[in-house]
């Protein structure tokens, strides 16, 4: 079938050398898929407002630091996108369904691009064993992100906890088979 891991690249070696995290970051990432598919509006509901806090609080100390900043536009645009994020960080806290319908767009967006990276991760790995599971990882990204598309808005309250899911755990898949492949 394929052949085994090579060393000669930075790349390789480096892969190698973390192949036991690899192991443990996708056995994490499949637990956490698998919870997020069994209870996916509270996953959903979690994830909004785990990003309603990240923009509320670099919001704030974006805002806090643009005091700092010298020259006129730069003070204000960094004021005014502190401004901003804080308050889309407010909206989420506040609102957490309407904020799961505009995650699931962005998140949309997030798949396409991590779905391209896994692709190309997987290009570059060819032909060593486990390279197809992260190739695999990368369609069903791109997948989630054709859900999306088609079913938005509708679908955002309960479907964002799935997709969350099933992202984790092709991915952490993807990482088991690759730490696999390096022990070889």
């Amino acid at each position: 079938m394929g052949t085994s891991f090579h060393s000669g690249s930075f790349f390789h070696d480096r892969l190698h050398a973390a192949s036991s995290r690899l192991f443990w970051l996708g056995l994490i990432m499949v637990l956490l898929g698998l919870a997020a598919i069994a209870f996916p509006i509270f996953s959903t509901l979690a994830a909004t407002i785990l990003v309603g806090w990240a923009l509320l609080i670099s919001g704030v100390a974006m805002f806090i630091s643009s005091f700092w900043i010298h020259g006129t536009g730069p003070f204000f645009g960094a004021n005014l996108f502190g401004l901003l994020s804080a308050a889309a960080g407010v909206f989420l806290l506040f609102n957490p369904f309407a904020g799961a319908v505009a995650l699931t767009l962005v998140v949309g967006v997030m798949f396409i691009f991590q779905g391209a990276a896994e692709l190309m991760f997987a290009l570059e790995m060819r032909p060593a064993s486990g390279w197809l599971g992260m190739l695999l990882s990368g369609l069903a990204s791109i997948v989630l992100a054709i859900i999306i598309a088609s079913g938005w808005p509708g679908i955002s309250l309960f479907v964002l906890g799935w997709l969350f899911g099933i992202n984790f755990l092709t991915t952490g898949f993807g990482y088991l088979f690759i730490s696999r492949a390096l022990k070889v």
